[in-house]
């Protein structure tokens, strides 16, 4: 249905976009647009109709939940005396009995007259509750709910006011429009009648002049020729007047019709926007709040309810759950349970040769084996690229959905101080949640959310899409890497960045499947390494160490090392004393075991296990506290020698030059991209492929100005942070998300949606 007034000369105003394709009504000159302006004052007294039937069913609403909730409070109020009453009754009945002089005497009850004492006790703290929740519904659910029936009710009236205003104002244009019209139609009569005029007059000018040539002017008496200049005089005035009163009228037509289109395109525009926007804008300012301040309203109920039930964790646990435990992880987690037969992974695709072929395994012999090695090195550098574009998109992910969990997150509905029995009840009239007070604007936080959602959904599909190239990629490139005799670096690779290793516990059935086999004789890690467990890995390195009879950090020598926590500056020097004291092999096995933990920590941001995590890990294993010595005081100690040692490992230790043996090494043969720490900075490959450097300074680089849109606090080293408005200076991209570029004098990496570009 197209919206909108027709006017002469087929012109109309309204919403095109409503109705494109509705014909458009030509009227004749009589006609007049009554028809199509009673349509839209009809249409505008039935909206506010519609809002008005909306806030009188809302008003309902929240007067029937007064009502409940006051009969509720009514009920809490009368248990209340009710239990107050019933464990008065009981002990006013045993303070003269044997078992209460007998209390009073020695302060010790049976148990069962203990039990007792706790039931009565326990009924005056459910009365006392009870009356605490009374006085919650009374003061604080009422008086929300009362404050939201206002506060509809004023709003519907402020925005009924404005409605009335801007139908005012279309109808104020309407009119306006269909007065220049009138004026221009009124003008452009009269400019036709004065050239209708103007013609007559000429005509009578030639048909004078006609009859002048016809006579003979010398036969014409003296006496005949004066009257006859007279006349024609008399016409040319009567001509010169209606030329200049046509030039008028046509002048006047002209502007009457200029200011008759420029009403009709301000009219268009005005109802154009009423319906398309104003409408829309009105509806949203009576919602404003409504749903918000109903919603933290029945969290109050629920709070209280709760906390009511706290001892029991029954009854409202169904509801406080339903609200407060809404998980999608563990709803799909319970999905995939109830249907792991349709969930679980199929069976591994196994090979199938052509029958006669016996070969199972990718063959790295001569001639094949150049070509498997440039594309084992292409793998290499494609997956190193994908894997930090990746890494960004995956932070840029993890930012954009904390950005949605804090839109979504609102929390003023705790009622829990009401419930401190230490407390008079009837400080419950104080307790008001004052951020139920504060007006945000529900409708921009809305479109802020579902703009944050669409970029959130294609930042996820981007990730999916760049996570399952990669593996496809690194399935590659692992079976070329083993079959090239490189898996070793890999597996160490992987240990590397695994989250929580030496922390989260493997299978114990792998663990000590693993340890029979080493005690066999066997490597179990020599051929399927990939097919162990990290974690149980990690657990059997930690199981030999526990299970040394005499603990890698000698017991003899425990005190020594823990004395060495008061020196806070010369720590790890008093430490490095005490270890060259120790035998060689000893020496041997700490140095190379705490450079591959110092190795490990330096990848904490990936493996979540920095020096400390790892001191937590292997303290107890490492260095066993003493029978005989408070386990809870000398804990702490034993964790900060071995943090300590963790991070001063190159100073702590003797160099190989200084004593022969194993040593650790960070870089090994055939495992060179693993050299590379993942704080090290982004575009290194990049670059090196492409034949380019970094830049060097800010002349050698066109620098871009951009303007920070929020606030963003950099997740590493590598990334900058800065406030909402700040200015930065952007070199270069350095993927879809991130740019190079430079804040407050110092370089490094900005998320590209936190800004906005002012020249690219």
């Amino acid at each position: 249905m197209r919206i909108g007034v027709t006017f002469s000369r087929g012109i109309s105003f309204g919403s095109p976009a409503l109705a494109p394709f509705v014909p458009v009504k030509i009227l004749k000159k009589k006609d007049k647009p009554v028809a199509n302006k009673e349509h839209i004052r009809n249409q505008l007294v039935e909206q506010f109709k519609c809002l008005e039937q909306q806030s009188e069913s809302r008003i309902q609403l929240l007067q029937d939940l007064q009502e409940f909730f006051r009969r509720k409070a009514e009920i809490e109020l009368e248990y209340s005396r009710s239990l107050e009453k019933l464990a008065e009754r009981f002990s006013s009945k045993i303070r003269s009995s044997r078992e209460h002089q007998q209390f009073k005497k020695d302060q010790h009850l049976l148990s069962s007259v203990n039990c007792w004492y706790l039931v009565l006790n326990q009924t005056r703290r459910e009365s006392r509750d009870h009356a605490t929740l009374s006085d919650i519904y009374t003061n604080n659910v009422i008086v929300r709910l009362a404050q939201i029936s206002e506060d509809v009710i004023r709003l519907f009236k402020k925005s009924k006011d404005i409605g009335i205003q801007m139908h005012e104002e279309l109808v104020k244009v309407t009119n306006e429009l269909y007065t220049v019209m009138k004026t221009y139609h009124m003008y452009h009569t009269e400019s036709i009648s004065a050239e209708s005029k103007l013609k007559d007059a000429e005509k009578q000018e030639e048909k004078q002049f006609s009859k002048s040539g016809d006579l003979n002017v010398n036969l014409l008496r003296h006496e005949d020729r004066q009257p006859r200049r007279s006349s024609v005089r008399k016409i040319e005035k009567m001509k010169e007047k209606r030329q200049a009163k046509y030039s008028e009228n046509k002048l006047k037509c002209t502007k009457a019709r200029n200011d008759y289109l420029l009403n009709l395109a301000a009219t268009n525009a005005v109802v154009a926007k009423y319906y398309i926007h104003d409408v829309s804008d009105m509806i949203d300012c009576c919602d404003l709040g409504y749903h918000a301040s109903l919603a933290r309203t029945f969290r109050t109920y629920l709070s209280a309810e709760y906390n009511l039930e706290t001892s029991r964790h029954e009854g409202l646990d169904i509801i406080e759950n339903a609200v407060d435990n809404l998980d999608s992880r563990s709803d799909k987690h319970k999905i995939m349970d109830m249907h792991n037969q349709v969930f679980c992974p199929p069976m591994r695709f196994e090979y199938l040769p052509h029958m006669g072929d016996e070969v199972c395994q990718v063959s790295a012999q001569q001639p094949v084996q150049t070509e498997l090695l440039m594309r084992y090195h292409q793998l290499q550098s494609r997956l190193a690229t994908l894997k930090i574009e990746n890494e960004e998109v995956r932070k840029t992910l993890d930012a954009t959905m904390q950005t949605l969990q804090d839109m979504l997150t609102v929390e003023d509905f705790d009622v829990s101080d009401a419930f401190q029995h230490s407390r008079s009840t009837e400080s419950i009239k104080s307790v008001a949640s004052e951020s139920y007070m504060s007006k945000l604007n529900i409708a921009k936080r809305r479109s802020n959310q579902q703009e944050t959602e669409m970029f959130y959904f294609s930042k996820f599909k981007e990730y999916l899409n760049g996570s399952n190239l990669i593996i496809k990629l690194q399935a590659k490139h692992d079976l070329l890497k083993q079959t090239l005799g490189e898996g070793k670096e890999s597996f160490l690779f992987i240990w590397l960045q695994q989250q929580g290793i030496f922390r989260v516990p493997g299978s114990q059935v792998e663990v000590n499947d693993i340890k029979n086999s080493f005690e066999r004789g066997e490597d179990p890690l020599i051929d399927d390494q990939n097919e162990h467990d990290i974690n149980s890995v990690a657990g059997v390195l930690k199981l030999y160490f526990r299970g040394l009879e005499n603990p890698l950090f000698p017991k003899e020598r425990f005190l020594d090392f823990i004395s060495t926590i008061s020196e806070s500056t010369e720590r790890a020097h008093h430490i490095q004393q005490i270890i060259v004291t120790l035998p060689r092999t000893i020496i041997i096995v700490m140095r190379y075991l705490f450079a591959f933990l110092n190795h490990l920590s330096q990848y904490s941001d990936e493996n979540m296990m920095d020096p400390y995590n790892l001191a937590i890990c292997f303290g107890p294993t490492l260095m066993p506290i003493p029978d005989g010595q408070d386990p809870v005081a000398c804990q702490a100690h034993v964790n900060e020698v071995i943090k300590t040692i963790i991070i001063h490992n190159e100073v702590i230790f003797p160099s190989q030059r200084e004593l022969d043996g194993p040593v650790y090494e960070k870089c090994m043969t055939g495992g060179e991209e693993y050299c590379d720490s993942p704080h090290s900075e982004p575009g290194t490959i990049d670059e090196a492929d492409n034949g380019t450097e970094p830049h060097t300074s800010d002349e050698e680089v066109e620098q871009i100005e951009a303007i920070a849109k929020f606030d963003y606090v950099g997740r590493s080293p590598r990334e900058l942070s800065f406030k909402k408005g700040a200015s930065l200076l952007l070199y270069h991209r350095a993927s879809e998300d991130w740019w190079e570029g430079r804040h407050n004098g110092v370089d490094g990496l900005i998320p590209h949606q936190y800004i906005v570009v002012q020249d690219l």
